[in-house]
């Protein structure tokens, strides 16, 4: 009967260490191998080359390393890149590299679809098939930092939730996956470079908040009205925004962080007056600032982009409150990797 191999990358440095002295070597060993898996981001056993032979193959009778694969990868006419990615087990995931003059952003992917319902988000239509591991999240970042020095001269220097899936619905493996990337045994990048965003999990926010994390808050919110929100993140009915509200502030009041709400206006959904002025009480809850988001059709047409005076009046208003607002014009657009348009189509 064959022989199931563990991942490697589920054990800590401490197992890994422990292992080696079952194996009657040195514990210092595990502190070798942990460096290769994550420092140095192995993809297998003969490349730890300070590891002798007979090493290496015990390593390799015992364990695998699922390293994800970038099955195809897309370059936009505005330098933004898409990987396809295809995971250990053969499902795809995808993840994005967005270039600006000043930073190169990773947008990754925290599951095989998506635990929600947003009716204008391509990546919702596949529905979940399963959380990523902290090193399949990992291994997205990695390999956006390689093609940001490649293609772009310079390191990764922020990263984005936002990619396929709801990161809170995967939570522990999330915080994991950034750990890692934060930790100088890792990536060591900053986790206030790091920004999560979450379609609003009032309970899981407020965990994020007890768990003290460092790292920024958005929440993909397009209505501040319960009844518009319902129809097109149905999903809102089971966590209205009350108690969105409600967790928001406690998350502030534990973190002092400000909150990125997403929005996206829609032609005859959510471009009145009545849509900016809920939106506004809604942000004067706890500090924040809105982010204007173009929208990226997927296909159907039942969602269409404002004309430019909804989105001038949503501007208006908002600076006249004193809320910070950007415009943020879609990236990748012509390869389907702007915002919503994650859906694995090759």
């Amino acid at each position: 009967m064959a022989i199931t191999k563990k991942d490697i990358r589920a054990l800590t440095k401490n197992q890994l260490r422990e292992f080696f002295v079952q194996e009657g070597d040195q514990a210092f060993r595990g502190n070798q191998v942990y460096e290769w898996l994550w420092q140095k981001s192995a993809h297998s056993f003969d490349a730890m080359t300070n590891l002798s032979k007979s090493t290496r193959q015990m390593l390799e009778d015992n364990f695998v390393i699922n390293h994800i694969k970038v099955d195809t990868m897309q370059r936009s006419s505005d330098g933004t890149v898409k990987n396809a990615v295809r995971l250990h087990d053969g499902l795809v995931v995808e993840s994005v590299l967005i270039p600006t003059k000043s930073r190169t952003t990773a947008c990754v992917s925290s599951q095989v679809g998506c635990s929600l319902d947003c009716r204008f988000c391509a990546t919702a239509r596949l529905k979940r098939m399963r959380n990523l591991n902290p090193d399949e999240i990992y291994d997205q970042v990695v390999t956006i930092d390689q093609e940001s020095r490649l293609y772009h001269n310079r390191p990764l220097s922020n990263i984005v939730f936002m990619g396929m899936g709801e990161p809170l619905m995967n939570y522990n493996n999330v915080l994991k996956a950034i750990d890692k990337i934060t930790s100088p045994e890792g990536l060591g990048m900053s986790p206030k470079r790091i920004v999560v965003s979450t379609s609003g999990v009032p309970k899981m926010i407020k965990k994020m908040a007890d768990d003290g994390v460092k790292f920024k808050l958005a929440v993909s919110l397009h209505s501040a009205i319960d009844e518009v929100r319902d129809t097109i993140m149905p999903f809102n009915k089971t966590f209205p925004l009350k108690d969105l509200r409600e967790a928001l502030q406690y998350w502030y009041a534990k973190t002092k962080n400000r909150i990125t709400y997403e929005y996206v206006v829609w032609r005859g959904i959510n471009d009145k007056r009545k849509d900016v002025d809920a939106l506004v009480s809604f942000c004067k809850f706890a500090p924040s600032k809105v982010n204007l988001i173009e929208y990226n059709p997927i296909d159907d047409g039942e969602f269409q982009q404002a004309n430019l005076e909804a989105i001038d009046m949503y501007q208006k208003v908002l600076e006249a409150n004193d809320i910070i607002v950007t415009i943020r014009r879609s990236r990748g657009k012509d390869i389907d990797a702007a915002c919503g348009q994650l859906a694995n189509k090759n």
